[in-house]
C-alpha cells in the first residue's frame, strides 16, 4: 500500500505522468464537486430548519441565551450579580451632605466678627458640624443658624517650641480627632475649615463623590505663595482653604495623633502638624485646585476671573483681601455671590472665552462673578492666566514667588479691560435656563487712539446659560461662549454652554 501511494503522489506531482490519472484527479474537478456538495448540504439544512420553525407554535423560551444564561454563569463565578453589570449603582450610595461632618476652627476673640461668614454657607437643617473655640462665648439669638459650639480639649501637656507661631496650632490640629470622638453615625468625610472660610457645599460634595470614602484620603490644596509652600510643604493641605479626610483615615489618625504631635514641637501651625502625621501614616495629599487658601493681599479679581477648570469649593482669608465686589462690604459681596451659587453652583466662577469679531473684542466670562471686554484679540492662552491684581503674601517678593503662572495687567491704555460685575441671576425652573446680568463698573478709562469701537458703548451684558449640574461628571473642559444679537443698543447678549462638535476658540 505504501508503494502504491508513493507512485500515486509522484504521478500527481509529475506533469509528465499518466494523463489518465491526472485527468481523473484534476484539482479543478475535485473543487467543483466539493463546492456542489457544500451548496446542497447548506440548502437542505436551511430547508429543514425553516420547516421546523413554521411547524412550531411554542414561543421561544429564551431570545437571548448568551446574555442571560452565559452571563449569569460567568457573573456567578466572579461573585457579581448579573444586574450589577447593567444597572448603575443605587443613588442612595452616593455621598450626600448628610455624610459629611464639618470641623470649624474658630477663636473667641474674632467670633462676633466671623460667625456671619459661617451663616452664609452652613445650613443647620441639612448639615452636621461643630465650631471649636478656645473658650466660651456669649450665645445670641442667632445660635440656631450656626453649628453647635464646643470648647477644645486642654493641650497644655503638648510642647510647643516655635518662636514665630502660637500654641493654638496644637488645639486646631486636633479638631478632626475631637470631632471624630463625638461618635456621630453614618459619617464618610470630615471636612476642616476656618471661621473665615466660605464653602460652596454643593461643589464640595461633587469633589468628594469622585473618591471612595472607604479608602484613606487626605484631600486639599496648596498655598498660592511659592515661598509658603517651600517654607511649610508642597505636600500639605492648607487648612484655611479647607481639606477633607475620609472616615477610615480619621479613625487611623485618632489612634496616633497625640503621640505624633509630641514628636513635632518645633512646627509652626496646625496644617504642618496634620501633614506630619499623614506622612507617618503614609497617606499623601490628593490635590484639588478648588480649595482656595488665598495667601495673597489686595484684590482677588485676577484669580477669580481666571479660575482653573475645576469646581470652586472654598474661599479663605476674607478679612485680609478686599471685598470681591466693589463698593460693598465683604459680607455684602459674599451675599451677592450666593445668588449664582444657588442658581448653578457647578458653573460658579467658570471661565469662558470668545470674540466679538466685528468689533475686534476679546470677551472673558467668569460666570456668576464678572465679565471682561478687551479691545483687540488676545489668545486663550493669555486670557486664562490670572492677571496680577493681587499682592504676594510676602510683601517683598515679586511675581516669580507665586505657585502658578500669572500675567501683568496690561499697560497699553487701549487694552485695559472694561469690567462688568454680576448684579443679578435668575433661573427658569421650567427650561433650566439661567439669565445672569452684569453691569459695567464705571471707572475712568485712559484715552485710546485705536479706531476700533470702544466697549464703553456697552452698559449691560446678559449671559444665557443652561443649568448644568452634571458639568463635573464629564472630563474637564472650559465652556464655550457665543456673542448673540441684542435688540437693545447698550446691551450685549452672550450664550454660554457646552462646546459643540468641532467648536474651538479660534483666534483670527
Amino acid at each position: 500500500m505504501k508503494e502504491s501511494e508513493k507512485v500515486f503522489w509522484d504521478q500527481m506531482k509529475n506533469p509528465t505522468g499518466n494523463p489518465h490519472i491526472a485527468a481523473i484527479n484534476s484539482p479543478s474537478k475535485i473543487s467543483s464537486k466539493l463546492l456542489l456538495c457544500l451548496i446542497f448540504f447548506v440548502s437542505f439544512t436551511y430547508l429543514i430548519y425553516s420547516l421546523k420553525l413554521l411547524s412550531s407554535s411554542r414561543p421561544c423560551p429564551d431570545l437571548h441565551p448568551f446574555s442571560s444564561h452565559r452571563i449569569s454563569n460567568l457573573s456567578a463565578l466572579a461573585g457579581i450579580s448579573p444586574l450589577s453589570l447593567h444597572l448603575p449603582p443605587p443613588l442612595s450610595n452616593q455621598t450626600e451632605l448628610r455624610h459629611v461632618v464639618f470641623g470649624i476652627a474658630a477663636s473667641a476673640k474674632l467670633w462676633e466678627q466671623r460667625k456671619d461668614y459661617i451663616k452664609l454657607w452652613f445650613k443647620p437643617e441639612e448639615m452636621r458640624g461643630t465650631v471649636w473655640l478656645d473658650r466660651k462665648v456669649k450665645t445670641d439669638y442667632d445660635s440656631d443658624d450656626l453649628p453647635p459650639i464646643r470648647i477644645s480639649g486642654d493641650t497644655s501637656k503638648f510642647a510647643y517650641k516655635n518662636r514665630q507661631g502660637h500654641r493654638s496650632a496644637i488645639r486646631i490640629s486636633r479638631i478632626v480627632s475631637e470631632t471624630f470622638r463625638l461618635g456621630l453615625k453614618d459619617v464618610r468625610w470630615f471636612v476642616m475649615g476656618d471661621d473665615d472660610t466660605v464653602f460652596v457645599t454643593e461643589n464640595l460634595i461633587r469633589v468628594l463623590r469622585k473618591y471612595d470614602h472607604n479608602q484613606l484620603y487626605y484631600i486639599g490644596s496648596l498655598s498660592e505663595s511659592h515661598l509658603q509652600n517651600i517654607y511649610f510643604s508642597y505636600s500639605m493641605a492648607y487648612g484655611g482653604g479647607g481639606f477633607a479626610i475620609s472616615y477610615p483615615l480619621a479613625k487611623a489618625l485618632v489612634r496616633m495623633q497625640d503621640r505624633c504631635i509630641q514628636r513635632y514641637p518645633g512646627l509652626y501651625g496646625s496644617d504642618d502638624r496634620m501633614q506630619a502625621c499623614m506622612a507617618e501614616l503614609g497617606v499623601p495629599l490628593t490635590k484639588h485646585l478648588g480649595f482656595h487658601q488665598y495667601d495673597v493681599y489686595g484684590n482677588l479679581f485676577g484669580l477669580l476671573a481666571a479660575h482653573p477648570i475645576t469646581p470652586f469649593v472654598s474661599i479663605h482669608h476674607l478679612d485680609v483681601v478686599e471685598p470681591i465686589f466693589p463698593n460693598v462690604t465683604r459680607l455684602q459681596a459674599l451675599q451677592r455671590l450666593k445668588i449664582p451659587m444657588q442658581v448653578d453652583s457647578a458653573g460658579l466662577m467658570q471661565q469662558s472665552i470668545c470674540y466679538h469679531k466685528s468689533n475686534t473684542w476679546t470677551i472673558s466670562i467668569s460666570w456668576g462673578f464678572a465679565i471682561q471686554i478687551f479691545r483687540g484679540i488676545l489668545s486663550p492662552r493669555e486670557v486664562e492666566m490670572p492677571a496680577r491684581t493681587f499682592l504676594n503674601w510676602y510683601r517683598r517678593a515679586d511675581y516669580t514667588a507665586y505657585a502658578f503662572n500669572t500675567r501683568p495687567v496690561s499697560r497699553n491704555p487701549c487694552q485695559k479691560a472694561f469690567v462688568f460685575y454680576l448684579s443679578d441671576a435668575q433661573l427658569n425652573s421650567t427650561t433650566g435656563q439661567t439669565i445672569s446680568k452684569y453691569t459695567r463698573h464705571r471707572m475712568p478709562q485712559p484715552t485710546c487712539k485705536w479706531k476700533s469701537p470702544s466697549p464703553a458703548s456697552i452698559d449691560i451684558v446678559q449671559v444665557i446659560k443652561k443649568q448644568d449640574p452634571n458639568l463635573w461628571d464629564r472630563s474637564p473642559r472650559r465652556n464655550c461662549c457665543r456673542v448673540m444679537r441684542s435688540r437693545e443698543k447698550k446691551t450685549m447678549m452672550v450664550e454660554v454652554g457646552i462646546c459643540r462638535e468641532g467648536e474651538i476658540i479660534e483666534v483670527k
